[in-house]
Protein backbone atom coordinates (compact mmCIF):
# COMPACT_ATOMS: atom_id res chain seq x y z
CA UNK A 1 0.00 0.00 0.00
CA UNK A 2 1.45 3.37 -0.45
CA UNK A 3 -0.23 6.64 0.60
CA UNK A 4 -1.47 9.74 -1.82
CA UNK A 5 -2.10 13.27 -0.41
CA UNK A 6 -5.05 14.89 -1.73
CA UNK A 7 -6.20 18.54 -1.18
CA UNK A 8 -9.21 20.00 -2.11
CA UNK A 9 -11.75 17.44 -0.82
CA UNK A 10 -14.79 18.87 1.04
CA UNK A 11 -16.87 16.13 1.44
CA UNK A 12 -17.57 12.58 1.06
CA UNK A 13 -18.84 12.59 -2.78
CA UNK A 14 -15.84 13.89 -3.65
CA UNK A 15 -13.98 10.81 -2.00
CA UNK A 16 -16.43 8.97 -3.69
CA UNK A 17 -15.15 10.46 -7.33
CA UNK A 18 -11.45 10.16 -6.81
CA UNK A 19 -11.69 6.55 -5.87
CA UNK A 20 -14.03 5.64 -8.95
CA UNK A 21 -11.30 7.71 -10.70
CA UNK A 22 -8.11 6.23 -8.92
CA UNK A 23 -9.81 2.67 -9.24
CA UNK A 24 -10.32 3.28 -12.91
CA UNK A 25 -6.67 3.58 -13.75
CA UNK A 26 -5.34 0.24 -15.42
CA UNK A 27 -2.90 -1.29 -12.15
CA UNK A 28 -4.92 -0.16 -9.07
CA UNK A 29 -6.25 -2.97 -7.74
CA UNK A 30 -8.13 -0.34 -5.04
CA UNK A 31 -8.29 2.83 -3.35
CA UNK A 32 -9.12 3.93 0.11
CA UNK A 33 -9.99 7.73 0.00
CA UNK A 34 -10.27 9.28 3.42
CA UNK A 35 -12.06 13.21 3.18
CA UNK A 36 -11.19 13.42 6.71
CA UNK A 37 -7.52 13.01 6.72
CA UNK A 38 -7.28 14.00 2.75
CA UNK A 39 -5.48 10.99 2.13
CA UNK A 40 -5.72 8.18 -0.46
CA UNK A 41 -4.56 4.53 0.36
CA UNK A 42 -3.34 2.80 -2.47
CA UNK A 43 -3.09 -0.59 -3.31
CA UNK A 44 -1.09 -1.26 -7.14
CA UNK A 45 0.70 -3.40 -9.02
CA UNK A 46 4.58 -3.09 -9.69
CA UNK A 47 5.72 -0.77 -12.69
CA UNK A 48 2.43 1.43 -12.17
CA UNK A 49 2.82 5.22 -13.48
CA UNK A 50 2.89 7.62 -10.71
CA UNK A 51 1.71 10.62 -13.11
CA UNK A 52 -1.08 8.57 -14.19
CA UNK A 53 -2.33 8.11 -10.29
CA UNK A 54 -1.59 11.88 -9.88
CA UNK A 55 -2.88 12.67 -13.39
CA UNK A 56 -6.40 10.76 -12.56
CA UNK A 57 -7.05 13.38 -9.71
CA UNK A 58 -5.54 16.32 -10.48
CA UNK A 59 -8.23 16.26 -13.76
CA UNK A 60 -10.92 16.67 -11.32
CA UNK A 61 -9.80 19.72 -10.18
CA UNK A 62 -7.84 18.46 -6.42
CA UNK A 63 -4.08 18.89 -6.35
CA UNK A 64 -2.07 15.38 -5.35
CA UNK A 65 0.98 14.42 -4.18
CA UNK A 66 2.37 11.60 -2.99
CA UNK A 67 3.79 10.78 0.76
CA UNK A 68 7.16 11.77 1.90
CA UNK A 69 7.70 8.66 3.16
CA UNK A 70 6.80 7.03 0.04
CA UNK A 71 9.49 4.37 -1.56
CA UNK A 72 7.45 2.67 -4.24
CA UNK A 73 8.61 5.39 -6.59
CA UNK A 74 12.08 6.84 -7.21
CA UNK A 75 10.63 10.41 -7.76
CA UNK A 76 6.91 11.21 -5.70
CA UNK A 77 6.98 14.54 -4.92
CA UNK A 78 5.66 17.66 -6.30
CA UNK A 79 5.00 16.42 -9.85
CA UNK A 80 4.24 19.17 -12.01
CA UNK A 81 0.88 19.44 -13.39
CA UNK A 82 0.47 20.25 -17.40
CA UNK A 83 -2.85 21.12 -19.05
CA UNK A 84 -2.89 20.98 -22.40
CA UNK A 85 -5.81 22.66 -24.54
CA UNK A 86 -5.49 20.63 -28.19
CA UNK A 87 -4.56 18.22 -29.81
CA UNK A 88 -2.40 18.84 -32.76
CA UNK A 89 1.41 18.84 -33.70
CA UNK A 90 2.63 21.32 -30.61
CA UNK A 91 0.10 19.65 -28.12
CA UNK A 92 1.16 16.43 -28.60
CA UNK A 93 5.50 17.85 -28.78
CA UNK A 94 4.45 19.28 -25.54
CA UNK A 95 2.60 16.61 -24.24
CA UNK A 96 5.24 13.95 -24.78
CA UNK A 97 8.03 16.41 -24.13
CA UNK A 98 6.68 17.30 -20.69
CA UNK A 99 5.90 13.57 -19.46
CA UNK A 100 9.40 12.88 -20.42
CA UNK A 101 10.07 16.00 -18.48
CA UNK A 102 8.69 14.35 -15.05
CA UNK A 103 5.16 15.88 -15.21
CA UNK A 104 1.88 14.74 -15.75
CA UNK A 105 -0.39 15.80 -18.10
CA UNK A 106 -4.16 16.66 -18.78
CA UNK A 107 -4.40 17.29 -22.62
CA UNK A 108 -8.23 19.08 -23.64
CA UNK A 109 -9.76 18.41 -27.24
CA UNK A 110 -12.79 19.23 -28.40
CA UNK A 111 -12.55 17.74 -31.68
CA UNK A 112 -11.19 15.26 -33.56
CA UNK A 113 -7.88 14.19 -32.01
CA UNK A 114 -4.74 15.38 -34.24
CA UNK A 115 -5.32 18.51 -35.03
CA UNK A 116 -5.52 20.22 -38.42
CA UNK A 117 -2.33 18.52 -40.43
CA UNK A 118 -3.11 15.08 -40.15
CA UNK A 119 -7.01 15.54 -40.15
CA UNK A 120 -7.91 18.52 -42.54
CA UNK A 121 -4.73 19.76 -43.39
CA UNK A 122 -1.23 18.81 -44.53
CA UNK A 123 -1.79 15.00 -44.87
CA UNK A 124 -5.26 14.75 -46.89
CA UNK A 125 -4.17 17.93 -49.25
CA UNK A 126 -0.69 16.59 -49.93
CA UNK A 127 -2.46 12.96 -51.02
CA UNK A 128 -4.88 14.79 -53.27
CA UNK A 129 -2.11 16.35 -55.23
CA UNK A 130 -0.16 13.62 -55.56
CA UNK A 131 -2.70 11.94 -56.95
CA UNK A 132 -3.83 14.84 -58.86
CA UNK A 133 0.21 14.67 -60.16
CA UNK A 134 -0.28 10.96 -61.63
CA UNK A 135 -3.95 12.10 -63.58
CA UNK A 136 -2.04 15.07 -64.97
CA UNK A 137 1.27 12.89 -65.95
CA UNK A 138 -1.39 10.11 -67.81
CA UNK A 139 -3.24 12.66 -69.80
CA UNK A 140 0.64 15.03 -70.74
CA UNK A 141 4.42 14.73 -70.16
CA UNK A 142 7.50 15.66 -72.10
CA UNK A 143 7.70 12.17 -72.95
CA UNK A 144 3.99 11.82 -75.14
CA UNK A 145 5.98 11.25 -78.35
CA UNK A 146 7.26 7.55 -76.92
CA UNK A 147 4.63 6.85 -74.72
CA UNK A 148 1.09 7.70 -75.50
CA UNK A 149 -0.92 9.65 -73.49
CA UNK A 150 -4.67 8.93 -72.48
CA UNK A 151 -7.36 11.00 -70.72
CA UNK A 152 -7.19 9.21 -67.22
CA UNK A 153 -10.92 8.07 -65.64
CA UNK A 154 -10.85 10.01 -61.81
CA UNK A 155 -13.18 8.05 -59.51
CA UNK A 156 -13.02 10.17 -57.01
CA UNK A 157 -14.96 8.79 -54.52
CA UNK A 158 -12.33 5.46 -54.84
CA UNK A 159 -9.11 8.11 -53.96
CA UNK A 160 -11.29 9.70 -51.39
CA UNK A 161 -11.42 6.72 -49.64
CA UNK A 162 -7.89 5.91 -50.33
CA UNK A 163 -7.10 9.67 -48.93
CA UNK A 164 -9.16 8.92 -45.76
CA UNK A 165 -7.80 5.36 -44.67
CA UNK A 166 -4.46 6.76 -44.74
CA UNK A 167 -5.51 9.59 -42.99
CA UNK A 168 -6.94 7.54 -40.17
CA UNK A 169 -4.06 5.29 -39.70
CA UNK A 170 -1.19 8.04 -39.11
CA UNK A 171 -4.00 9.90 -36.81
CA UNK A 172 -3.93 6.37 -34.50
CA UNK A 173 -0.51 5.72 -35.34
CA UNK A 174 0.88 9.06 -34.69
CA UNK A 175 -1.65 10.45 -31.93
CA UNK A 176 -4.94 8.35 -30.64
CA UNK A 177 -2.36 5.35 -29.88
CA UNK A 178 0.16 7.25 -28.59
CA UNK A 179 -1.91 9.03 -26.18
CA UNK A 180 -3.48 5.83 -25.63
CA UNK A 181 -0.36 3.82 -24.30
CA UNK A 182 0.62 6.34 -22.44
CA UNK A 183 -0.40 6.74 -18.53
CA UNK A 184 0.84 9.94 -17.95
CA UNK A 185 -1.74 11.62 -20.20
CA UNK A 186 -5.22 12.04 -19.32
CA UNK A 187 -7.31 12.90 -21.98
CA UNK A 188 -10.47 15.11 -21.57
CA UNK A 189 -12.82 15.19 -24.77
CA UNK A 190 -14.27 19.11 -24.53
CA UNK A 191 -14.22 22.45 -24.56
CA UNK A 192 -11.70 24.20 -22.18
CA UNK A 193 -12.51 28.26 -20.71
CA UNK A 194 -9.91 29.69 -18.34
CA UNK A 195 -11.66 30.39 -15.10
CA UNK A 196 -7.98 32.08 -14.06
CA UNK A 197 -4.67 31.91 -14.69
CA UNK A 198 -4.38 28.82 -12.71
CA UNK A 199 -7.72 26.73 -13.44
CA UNK A 200 -9.75 25.58 -16.35
CA UNK A 201 -13.44 24.89 -16.36
CA UNK A 202 -13.95 22.23 -19.35
CA UNK A 203 -17.06 21.52 -20.66
CA UNK A 204 -17.02 18.18 -21.88
CA UNK A 205 -18.47 16.53 -24.92
CA UNK A 206 -21.28 14.21 -22.50
CA UNK A 207 -22.30 17.60 -21.53
CA UNK A 208 -20.73 17.62 -17.82
CA UNK A 209 -18.32 19.90 -16.54
CA UNK A 210 -15.04 19.54 -14.81
CA UNK A 211 -12.62 21.91 -13.17
CA UNK A 212 -9.01 21.53 -14.00
CA UNK A 213 -6.45 22.98 -11.94
CA UNK A 214 -2.70 23.35 -13.50
CA UNK A 215 0.63 24.64 -12.23
CA UNK A 216 1.56 24.81 -15.96
CA UNK A 217 -0.95 25.53 -19.30
CA UNK A 218 0.15 25.30 -22.88
CA UNK A 219 -2.35 26.82 -25.07
CA UNK A 220 -2.26 24.61 -28.75
CA UNK A 221 -5.79 25.37 -29.84
CA UNK A 222 -4.74 26.12 -34.02
CA UNK A 223 -6.24 28.09 -36.65
CA UNK A 224 -9.57 27.73 -38.56
CA UNK A 225 -10.08 28.73 -42.38
CA UNK A 226 -10.72 32.80 -42.52
CA UNK A 227 -13.98 34.08 -44.17
CA UNK A 228 -13.73 37.21 -46.06
CA UNK A 229 -15.84 39.59 -45.37
CA UNK A 230 -18.01 39.89 -48.94
CA UNK A 231 -21.26 40.41 -49.09
CA UNK A 232 -23.85 37.37 -49.66
CA UNK A 233 -21.05 34.93 -48.70
CA UNK A 234 -22.34 33.05 -45.78
CA UNK A 235 -25.71 32.44 -46.85
CA UNK A 236 -23.86 30.48 -50.02
CA UNK A 237 -22.89 26.30 -49.40
CA UNK A 238 -19.18 27.84 -49.90
CA UNK A 239 -15.86 25.58 -49.56
CA UNK A 240 -13.32 25.79 -47.21
CA UNK A 241 -10.43 23.38 -47.82
CA UNK A 242 -11.76 21.23 -45.26
CA UNK A 243 -15.07 20.54 -47.44
CA UNK A 244 -13.24 20.93 -50.39
CA UNK A 245 -10.66 18.36 -49.17
CA UNK A 246 -13.48 15.62 -48.10
CA UNK A 247 -15.73 16.06 -51.60
CA UNK A 248 -16.37 13.02 -53.08
CA UNK A 249 -16.97 14.71 -56.91
CA UNK A 250 -15.07 17.00 -58.87
CA UNK A 251 -16.90 20.14 -59.90
CA UNK A 252 -16.95 20.83 -63.55
CA UNK A 253 -16.12 24.45 -62.59
CA UNK A 254 -14.40 25.78 -59.39
CA UNK A 255 -14.01 29.38 -58.22
CA UNK A 256 -11.15 30.18 -56.19
CA UNK A 257 -11.10 33.25 -53.71
CA UNK A 258 -7.51 33.33 -52.90
CA UNK A 259 -3.80 33.66 -54.19
CA UNK A 260 -1.70 31.95 -51.76
CA UNK A 261 -0.33 28.57 -50.65
CA UNK A 262 -4.06 26.87 -49.60
CA UNK A 263 -5.68 28.32 -52.60
CA UNK A 264 -3.04 27.33 -55.52
CA UNK A 265 -2.67 24.04 -54.14
CA UNK A 266 -6.09 23.12 -54.26
CA UNK A 267 -6.91 24.82 -57.74
CA UNK A 268 -4.20 22.99 -58.76
CA UNK A 269 -4.96 20.05 -57.73
CA UNK A 270 -8.76 20.28 -58.80
CA UNK A 271 -7.58 21.30 -62.44
CA UNK A 272 -5.31 18.09 -62.78
CA UNK A 273 -8.69 16.33 -61.61
CA UNK A 274 -10.86 17.51 -64.26
CA UNK A 275 -12.53 20.31 -63.37
CA UNK A 276 -12.46 24.46 -64.96
CA UNK A 277 -10.84 26.53 -62.44
CA UNK A 278 -11.01 30.01 -62.07
CA UNK A 279 -8.86 31.88 -59.53
CA UNK A 280 -9.42 35.25 -58.17
CA UNK A 281 -6.46 37.21 -56.90
CA UNK A 282 -7.01 40.60 -54.78
CA UNK A 283 -3.81 41.42 -56.53
CA UNK A 284 -1.02 38.79 -57.69
CA UNK A 285 0.05 35.79 -56.87
CA UNK A 286 2.24 34.96 -53.73
CA UNK A 287 2.41 38.77 -53.24
CA UNK A 288 4.08 38.32 -49.94
CA UNK A 289 7.31 36.89 -52.09
CA UNK A 290 9.62 37.85 -54.41
CA UNK A 291 7.97 38.82 -57.42
CA UNK A 292 9.47 36.58 -59.57
CA UNK A 293 7.62 33.55 -58.03
CA UNK A 294 3.84 34.60 -58.31
CA UNK A 295 5.30 35.09 -62.28
CA UNK A 296 6.56 31.78 -62.63
CA UNK A 297 3.40 29.93 -60.92
CA UNK A 298 0.97 32.42 -62.85
CA UNK A 299 2.80 31.03 -66.28
CA UNK A 300 2.71 27.55 -65.17
CA UNK A 301 -1.13 27.73 -64.70
CA UNK A 302 -1.69 29.50 -67.49
CA UNK A 303 -0.16 26.53 -69.28
CA UNK A 304 -2.05 24.27 -67.54
CA UNK A 305 -5.42 25.72 -68.62
CA UNK A 306 -5.74 27.52 -65.06
CA UNK A 307 -7.62 30.94 -65.34
CA UNK A 308 -5.62 33.41 -63.18
CA UNK A 309 -7.60 36.65 -62.63
CA UNK A 310 -5.21 39.07 -61.25
CA UNK A 311 -6.64 42.73 -59.57
CA UNK A 312 -9.90 41.01 -59.00
CA UNK A 313 -12.40 40.97 -55.62
CA UNK A 314 -15.59 39.72 -55.67
CA UNK A 315 -18.36 42.52 -54.21
CA UNK A 316 -20.77 40.06 -53.88
CA UNK A 317 -21.76 36.32 -53.69
CA UNK A 318 -24.90 34.37 -54.86
CA UNK A 319 -26.21 31.27 -54.66
CA UNK A 320 -28.99 30.70 -57.44
CA UNK A 321 -29.81 27.47 -59.81
CA UNK A 322 -27.05 25.11 -57.84
CA UNK A 323 -24.50 27.85 -59.19
CA UNK A 324 -22.51 30.40 -57.41
CA UNK A 325 -22.65 34.02 -59.03
CA UNK A 326 -19.52 36.23 -58.29
CA UNK A 327 -19.88 39.90 -58.95
CA UNK A 328 -16.92 41.34 -59.60
CA UNK A 329 -15.47 45.37 -60.64
CA UNK A 330 -14.74 43.49 -64.46
CA UNK A 331 -18.16 41.07 -64.75
CA UNK A 332 -20.02 37.85 -63.34
CA UNK A 333 -17.53 34.50 -62.85
CA UNK A 334 -19.92 31.61 -62.41
CA UNK A 335 -18.93 28.28 -60.88
CA UNK A 336 -20.70 24.71 -59.42
CA UNK A 337 -18.51 25.44 -56.70
CA UNK A 338 -16.71 27.99 -54.68
CA UNK A 339 -13.39 27.37 -52.64
CA UNK A 340 -12.76 30.26 -49.82
CA UNK A 341 -9.01 29.98 -49.04
CA UNK A 342 -8.18 33.72 -47.97
CA UNK A 343 -6.09 32.39 -44.80
CA UNK A 344 -6.82 31.07 -41.13
CA UNK A 345 -7.95 32.79 -37.93
CA UNK A 346 -6.43 31.75 -34.80
CA UNK A 347 -8.69 29.67 -32.31
CA UNK A 348 -8.65 31.52 -29.23
CA UNK A 349 -12.02 32.91 -29.14
CA UNK A 350 -14.61 31.44 -26.35
CA UNK A 351 -11.10 30.24 -24.53
CA UNK A 352 -11.66 33.44 -22.21
CA UNK A 353 -8.33 34.37 -22.34
CA UNK A 354 -8.71 37.79 -20.85
CA UNK A 355 -9.31 35.83 -17.27
CA UNK A 356 -6.08 34.10 -17.40
CA UNK A 357 -4.36 37.65 -18.37
CA UNK A 358 -3.31 36.29 -21.57
CA UNK A 359 -2.95 38.94 -24.45
CA UNK A 360 -3.61 38.66 -28.02
CA UNK A 361 -2.90 41.00 -31.07
CA UNK A 362 -5.56 42.62 -33.50
CA UNK A 363 -5.82 39.24 -35.70
CA UNK A 364 -6.45 37.30 -32.22
CA UNK A 365 -3.11 35.63 -32.30
CA UNK A 366 -1.80 34.49 -29.01
CA UNK A 367 1.37 37.14 -28.42
CA UNK A 368 4.00 34.92 -26.93
CA UNK A 369 8.19 35.41 -26.79
CA UNK A 370 10.79 33.19 -28.28
CA UNK A 371 10.47 30.85 -24.99
CA UNK A 372 6.78 30.52 -26.07
CA UNK A 373 5.47 32.71 -22.84
CA UNK A 374 2.33 34.61 -22.97
CA UNK A 375 1.65 37.68 -20.73
CA UNK A 376 0.88 35.40 -18.30
CA UNK A 377 3.50 33.94 -15.94
CA UNK A 378 2.31 30.29 -15.85
CA UNK A 379 0.63 29.90 -19.18
CA UNK A 380 2.27 29.31 -22.99
CA UNK A 381 0.88 28.74 -25.98
CA UNK A 382 2.30 26.82 -29.63
CA UNK A 383 1.50 26.78 -33.01
CA UNK A 384 -1.15 28.86 -34.95
CA UNK A 385 -2.80 30.16 -32.50
CA UNK A 386 0.12 32.34 -31.80
CA UNK A 387 1.62 34.84 -33.87
CA UNK A 388 4.47 32.14 -35.34
CA UNK A 389 4.57 31.08 -39.06
CA UNK A 390 1.94 28.43 -39.18
CA UNK A 391 3.44 25.46 -40.12
CA UNK A 392 3.45 22.19 -38.23
CA UNK A 393 6.90 21.79 -37.73
CA UNK A 394 7.21 25.20 -36.37
CA UNK A 395 4.55 24.07 -33.91
CA UNK A 396 5.89 21.12 -33.03
CA UNK A 397 9.35 22.63 -32.44
CA UNK A 398 7.37 25.28 -30.35
CA UNK A 399 5.35 22.82 -28.92
CA UNK A 400 9.02 20.75 -27.75
CA UNK A 401 10.69 23.83 -26.45
CA UNK A 402 7.39 25.16 -24.72
CA UNK A 403 7.66 22.10 -22.66
CA UNK A 404 10.95 22.24 -21.68
CA UNK A 405 10.13 25.60 -20.40
CA UNK A 406 7.36 24.60 -18.04
CA UNK A 407 9.41 21.82 -16.42
CA UNK A 408 12.07 23.98 -15.72
CA UNK A 409 14.25 24.44 -18.26
CA UNK A 410 15.77 27.09 -21.01
CA UNK A 411 14.65 26.93 -24.38
CA UNK A 412 13.81 29.31 -27.08
CA UNK A 413 12.74 28.77 -30.98
CA UNK A 414 15.00 30.72 -33.81
CA UNK A 415 12.91 31.15 -36.88
CA UNK A 416 15.24 33.19 -38.79
CA UNK A 417 16.10 30.15 -40.92
CA UNK A 418 12.55 28.56 -41.44
CA UNK A 419 12.36 27.03 -44.65
CA UNK A 420 8.66 26.86 -46.32
CA UNK A 421 7.56 24.41 -49.02
CA UNK A 422 3.99 24.96 -51.18
CA UNK A 423 3.03 22.16 -53.08
CA UNK A 424 1.94 23.35 -56.37
CA UNK A 425 3.99 22.03 -59.63
CA UNK A 426 6.73 23.46 -60.23
CA UNK A 427 6.97 23.63 -55.91
CA UNK A 428 7.80 26.82 -54.68
CA UNK A 429 10.38 26.53 -51.73
CA UNK A 430 11.52 29.95 -49.86
CA UNK A 431 14.32 30.19 -47.08
CA UNK A 432 15.72 32.86 -45.37
CA UNK A 433 15.94 36.63 -46.94
CA UNK A 434 14.43 37.78 -50.19
CA UNK A 435 16.15 40.54 -51.74
CA UNK A 436 13.42 43.03 -50.77
CA UNK A 437 13.08 41.61 -47.02
CA UNK A 438 16.46 42.57 -46.80
CA UNK A 439 16.45 45.78 -47.85
CA UNK A 440 14.10 46.62 -44.76
CA UNK A 441 16.60 45.15 -42.59
CA UNK A 442 18.98 47.50 -44.55
CA UNK A 443 21.46 44.76 -45.86
CA UNK A 444 23.11 45.36 -49.47
CA UNK A 445 22.58 42.06 -51.25
CA UNK A 446 24.22 40.54 -54.55
CA UNK A 447 22.12 38.04 -56.15
CA UNK A 448 21.51 35.78 -58.90
CA UNK A 449 19.02 33.68 -60.51
CA UNK A 450 19.94 30.22 -62.18
CA UNK A 451 16.87 29.22 -64.60
CA UNK A 452 16.66 25.58 -65.44
CA UNK A 453 17.50 25.40 -68.75
CA UNK A 454 21.19 25.42 -66.73
CA UNK A 455 20.48 22.36 -64.35
CA UNK A 456 21.46 18.64 -66.11
CA UNK A 457 18.53 16.90 -63.87
CA UNK A 458 16.08 19.19 -65.49
CA UNK A 459 17.16 18.87 -68.85
CA UNK A 460 17.32 14.96 -68.33
CA UNK A 461 13.55 15.70 -67.29
CA UNK A 462 12.55 17.55 -70.07
CA UNK A 463 10.90 19.89 -67.97
CA UNK A 464 13.09 23.30 -67.63
CA UNK A 465 10.27 25.26 -65.80
CA UNK A 466 11.25 27.75 -63.21
CA UNK A 467 14.61 28.99 -61.13
CA UNK A 468 16.56 28.85 -57.95
CA UNK A 469 17.72 32.30 -57.10
CA UNK A 470 20.21 33.21 -53.93
CA UNK A 471 20.60 36.24 -51.99
CA UNK A 472 23.82 37.16 -50.44
CA UNK A 473 24.98 39.76 -48.13
CA UNK A 474 27.17 42.00 -50.62
CA UNK A 475 29.84 42.44 -47.85
CA UNK A 476 30.72 39.21 -47.23
CA UNK A 477 29.26 37.00 -49.59
CA UNK A 478 27.45 35.25 -47.09
CA UNK A 479 24.37 33.53 -48.11
CA UNK A 480 21.24 35.14 -46.66
CA UNK A 481 18.60 33.72 -48.53
CA UNK A 482 16.97 31.27 -51.34
CA UNK A 483 14.20 30.98 -53.35
CA UNK A 484 13.30 28.14 -55.43
CA UNK A 485 10.47 27.52 -57.92
CA UNK A 486 11.06 23.65 -59.26
CA UNK A 487 9.84 20.60 -59.60
CA UNK A 488 10.39 19.23 -56.11
CA UNK A 489 12.02 22.44 -54.56
CA UNK A 490 10.75 21.07 -51.26
CA UNK A 491 13.47 18.16 -51.60
CA UNK A 492 16.28 21.07 -52.18
CA UNK A 493 15.25 24.08 -49.46
CA UNK A 494 16.60 21.93 -46.45
CA UNK A 495 20.37 22.00 -48.22
CA UNK A 496 19.99 25.96 -48.78
CA UNK A 497 18.57 26.38 -44.68
CA UNK A 498 21.46 24.27 -43.39
CA UNK A 499 24.19 26.79 -45.93
CA UNK A 500 22.39 29.52 -44.25
CA UNK A 501 22.96 28.08 -40.69
CA UNK A 502 25.97 27.45 -41.44
CA UNK A 503 26.71 30.90 -42.61
CA UNK A 504 27.86 29.83 -45.96
CA UNK A 505 29.10 31.82 -48.28
CA UNK A 506 28.31 31.46 -51.84
CA UNK A 507 31.87 30.68 -52.98
CA UNK A 508 31.67 27.81 -50.19
CA UNK A 509 28.49 26.89 -51.81
CA UNK A 510 30.37 26.52 -54.78
CA UNK A 511 32.93 24.61 -53.81
CA UNK A 512 30.75 21.66 -52.12
CA UNK A 513 30.47 18.54 -53.77
CA UNK A 514 26.98 18.08 -55.18
CA UNK A 515 25.52 14.43 -56.93
CA UNK A 516 25.62 15.09 -60.34
CA UNK A 517 22.08 14.68 -61.82
CA UNK A 518 19.88 16.06 -58.50
CA UNK A 519 17.72 18.73 -58.61
CA UNK A 520 19.92 19.99 -55.74
CA UNK A 521 22.82 20.48 -58.12
CA UNK A 522 21.05 23.63 -58.44
CA UNK A 523 22.10 25.23 -55.68
CA UNK A 524 25.92 24.78 -56.65
CA UNK A 525 25.38 26.12 -60.05
CA UNK A 526 23.45 29.09 -59.03
CA UNK A 527 26.30 29.73 -56.76
CA UNK A 528 28.47 29.27 -59.15
CA UNK A 529 27.24 32.02 -61.56
CA UNK A 530 28.53 34.32 -58.89
CA UNK A 531 32.04 34.29 -60.62
CA UNK A 532 31.47 32.19 -63.51
CA UNK A 533 29.19 31.42 -66.46
CA UNK A 534 28.21 27.69 -66.47
CA UNK A 535 26.72 28.20 -69.62
CA UNK A 536 30.62 27.25 -70.58
CA UNK A 537 31.41 24.58 -67.75
CA UNK A 538 31.36 20.68 -68.61
CA UNK A 539 28.07 19.02 -67.41
CA UNK A 540 29.74 18.19 -64.31
CA UNK A 541 32.16 20.56 -63.44
CA UNK A 542 33.29 21.47 -60.03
Amino acid sequence: MIEMKVDGMTCESCASHIKQALESVSGVKSAVVSYPKGTVQLDIEPNISPEALIAAVTVLGYRAVFHKSTSAFDKTDNHLHVAIIGSGGAAMAAALKAVEQGACVTLIERGTIGGTCVNVGCVPSKIMIRAAHIAHLRRASPFDDGIAATEPAIQRSKLLAQQQARVDELRHTKYEGILDDNQAIIVLHGEARFKDSHSLTVRLNDGSEREVTFDRCLIATGASPALPPIPGLKETPYWTSTEALISDTIPEHLAVIGSSVVALELAQAFARLGSQVTILARNTLFLREDPAIGEAITAAFHNEGIKVLEYRQASHVAYVNDEFVLTTGHGIVSADKLLIATGRTPNTHGLALEAAGVTINNQGAIVIDKAMHTSSSHIYAAGDCTDQPQFVYVAAAAGTRAAINMTGGKAVLDLTTTPAVVFTDPQVATVGYSEAEARLKGIETNSRTLTLDNVPRALANFDTRGFIKLVADAGSGRLIGVQAVIPEAGELIQTAALAIRARMTVQELADQLFPYLTMVEGLKLAAQTFNKDVKQLSCCAG
